[in-house]
């Protein structure tokens, strides 16, 4: 099944049943170009527990991380700490999985980013819903910025979208 339809349909079930988290009350677009879509208050749905501290602080390290990348690359950002949070490799929390050491360079730019914009927020919200574009990717890197490593080539299933790319 389509992902954007079963997304909407998510939604829409959420807001059947009522409940209490700030999500997108639609779900349609194409190209990658975020959806311009108000926020309504529905229920669950996220695929990892998230309280909307977690769901600020995963907005705010996609603002960092992928600034100036197409809306599909702020999901996928979003989706690695979403997949990390569900690896038993990496901590079982947004907060813990970004601040794990040596993990996210950005961290340490936070405190510079208060306030994530709207685009990273609905990017965020969709990849805790389970949008996945990397399929599963629980690593990402830009090549123009780390270059060629074997590390980095050795790695499976590479995916990418705009400057980053992602990985298993």
């Amino acid at each position: 099944m389509d992902p954007n339809i079963l997304t909407t349909l998510l939604i829409v079930a959420a807001v059947f049943f009522g409940g209490g988290e700030t999500v997108p009350s639609a779900l349609s677009y194409g190209s990658g170009v975020a959806p311009r879509i108000g926020l309504s208050t529905v229920s669950g749905g996220f695929v990892v527990r998230a309280t909307e501290a977690d769901v600020t602080l995963l907005a705010r390290i996609i603002e960092i991380e992928a600034r100036g990348e197409p809306y599909l690359g702020k999901v996928a950002v979003g989706a690695v700490v979403v997949n990390r949070v569900k690896d038993p490799r990496f901590p079982n929390t947004i907060r813990e999985v970004i601040f794990e050491p040596n993990q996210f360079k950005s961290v340490a730019s936070l405190s510079r980013f208060p306030v994530p914009s709207d685009e990273s927020r609905r990017a965020a919200i969709e990849a805790l819903r389970g949008r996945d574009p990397t399929g599963g990717a629980i690593f990402f890197y830009n090549p123009d910025i780390v270059g060629r490593h074997p590390w980095w080539d050795a790695r499976p299933n590479r995916v990418r979208i705009g400057n980053h790319v992602f990985t298993h």
